[in-house]
């Protein structure tokens, strides 16, 4: 509800917002100086300003910092969050993930809420929720209410926010609508399944099609912008969806007609040097864009045929995570210290372990480019080329042509390397090629899918190896998981949990710390608490009693006890220590490690 001391804000006449009011405002509320007041008066008044943007615009344009708070800046977001308290009207920052474009709009069009300069956030069946710069410009309200029959309810939104997700949400419900119209136009009503899965085939919307191209640029853009690791196209019966992996979690972005999903995905195809007329097989490629700030971003890409057509998903490199150090990777002081010191060994084995989606590549990478000196000749063979670095030499497993994993080792053998890195291996002839790669002087990165550190060695016996082998070449072992952690906008400190640090550390004795953080919610980080991802590590190191533990008979649990009394920290005692520097959760931690053994 609108207050009326709120009205002061406003002209009686047109209910716009008035600058020299929302001064007099910040004036009384200490929040500005009088100085830079009087500055912004004189200059309302002359042909410039008149022709500018609104009132709130003009004073954020000041650059000024909050009187009461000197760290604290007056901009967009401060003011209209400081006029929502005045006119009682909740703010809100739009969050174009939770927004159903079709829905929202097919409420008005883009002419009309331009004109007003509003925006529909929501659209319920008994009420529709907008989003405005201007509380008391209500001249609109009365004739939509009238025309809707549903109940108006107003948010208070930044500016600059709602001129920018006009455009973007009207321009891409009208290249999905145009893309449907085409679609429509030659093709009929899909009846089944088997019309569903030649959809494509038969569908006449061209790839190169304007629309087309537009919802191409707009996904990914919209990716980058959203931080998303991974983008999914899955084609359903009706509507396809489309969802982004952002911090390891998936988010619905977007509900498209089947056979514009459809020729989206053709597009993606083309782009990617796919053939788009085989829609029966698998297929992968890749895809080199620029975002929003002009830096280059990779896609990897990969097709696999479904019961309603191609499901599609692109994985997205940022080539900034390879100038990334340990420390931004989530390795502390003693970490880095032990991986930097194994890296450098002139030869041997190390391995990277963990499920997909932990990592493994990431600290491979940034491990091999801090190597990568002009002086030293580093080859990789991968299963596909991850993200293509200049300073490495990679060559790609083709199985169609019998180049798998072993027989490319076999060949970077012979082209005068310093360090190997395989992309994983998975049989014993690779495990045999990177011990043989090991035992004549080459330093030998690779990755296996094990749950912890310890658990590498028996793997390696299980692909072939002889323990003697192991214990000759391996320098160490590093297992990792990712963690989702705290949002810096709006995590918050609080007093430790002391009863469920101490359940989980008494068996390492470790003192439970004051204070932790709990996370927030804010659009950063779209009301998660969480913003980006951190790796915990558990790295073993081949010490002469761990390999003195290494028989072909040894359980691997006392391997593991033993690397423990060496000094290996285990997983989660390492994630519980980001716990403790308030950078993540218990429940986070709990979710994604292994229990360790208890001493």
């Amino acid at each position: 509800m609108l207050t009326e001391n709120g009205k002061r804000f406003a002209n009686p006449a047109t209910g716009k917002l008035e600058l020299e009011a929302i001064l007099d405002g910040l004036l009384l509320d200490g929040l500005i100086e009088e100085s830079n007041s009087s500055l912004l008066r004189s200059l309302a008044g002359s042909k410039a300003e008149k022709q500018s943007t609104g009132p709130l615009e003009r004073i954020a344009a000041g650059g000024w910092m909050n009187a009461r708070d000197p760290n604290e800046k007056i901009d967009l977001d401060f003011l209209t969050q400081w006029l929502s308290t005045k006119v009682n009207v909740p703010w809100m920052r739009i969050d174009p993930l939770q927004i159903d474009v079709p829905a929202v709009t097919a409420v008005t069009s883009h002419a009309y809420a331009s004109r007003f300069n509003v925006i529909c956030i929501e659209a319920a069946t008994d009420h529709v929720v907008f989003g405005t710069a201007e509380p008391y410009y209500d001249e609109w309200q009365d004739e939509l209410q009238r025309v809707l029959q549903k109940e108006i309810r107003l948010v208070l939104c930044n500016p600059a926010d709602i001129a920018r997700y006009l455009s973007e949400l009207y321009s891409m419900s009208k290249s999905i609508l145009g893309a449907n119209k085409e679609q429509s136009n030659h093709s009929n009503a899909v009846q089944n399944l088997e019309q569903l899965m030649e959809l494509g085939k038969t569908g006449k919307l061209e790839a190169n099609d304007s629309h087309v191209v537009s919802i191409v640029d707009w996904l990914l853009q919209y990716a980058y912008e959203q931080r998303a690791s991974d983008i999914h196209l899955e084609p359903r019966r009706e509507t396809g969806a489309v969802r982004f992996r952002i911090d390891g979690v998936m988010q619905q972005v977007y509900d498209m007609p089947s056979g514009v999903m459809a020729a989206v995905t053709s597009r993606l195809k083309i782009l990617g040097r796919l053939d788009v007329a085989e829609k029966r097989r698998p297929q992968d490629g890749r895809l080199k864009t620029r975002n929003a700030e002009g830096k280059e971003v990779e896609l990897r890409i990969s097709t696999m045929p479904t019961a309603f057509g191609e499901k599609m998903v692109m994985r997205i490199f940022d080539p900034a995570v390879l100038l990334k150090d340990q420390t931004q990777l989530g390795f502390d002081g003693r970490e880095a210290g032990i991986w930097n010191s194994m890296i450098q060994q002139p030869n041997g084995i190390l391995l990277v372990t963990g499920p997909t989606g932990s990592g493994k590549t990431t600290t491979l990478y940034s491990s091999l480019q801090m190597l990568a000196t002009p002086d030293v000749n580093v080859c990789t063979i991968e299963d596909p080329i991850e993200l293509v670095v200049p300073a490495f030499n990679q060559m790609q497993v083709q199985q169609n042509i019998d180049l798998d994993f072993a027989s490319g080792v076999k060949t970077l053998l012979r082209q005068d390397p310093d360090i190997i890195m395989v992309g994983e291996i998975r049989d014993h002839e690779t495990a045999q090629m990177a011990v043989q790669a090991a035992l004549t002087g080459h330093l030998v990165l690779s990755t296996l899918h094990t749950n912890d550190a310890a658990s590498a060695v028996s793997r390696l016996m299980e692909l072939g190896v002889p323990y003697y082998l192991i214990r000759s070449t391996l320098i160490g072992v590093i297992a990792q998981r990712l963690i989702r952690t705290y949002c810096p906008s709006c995590s918050v400190e609080c007093d430790m949990d002391v009863e469920q640090w101490n359940s989980l550390m008494a068996p390492w004795k470790s003192a439970a710390p004051k204070t932790m953080r709990k996370p927030g919610g804010c659009l950063e980080c779209r009301d998660t608490g969480f913003r980006g991802r951190a790796g915990i590590y558990e790295l073993m190191q081949m010490t002469p009693g761990v390999k003195n533990m290494i028989t072909p008979d040894v359980p691997i649990e006392k391997l593991r006890l033993q690397a423990y009394k060496e000094g290996m920290t285990p997983m989660r005692v390492s994630g519980l220590a980001k716990v403790s520097q308030g950078k993540t959760s218990f429940e986070e931690i709990m979710k994604v490690t292994p229990a360790p053994l208890t001493q």
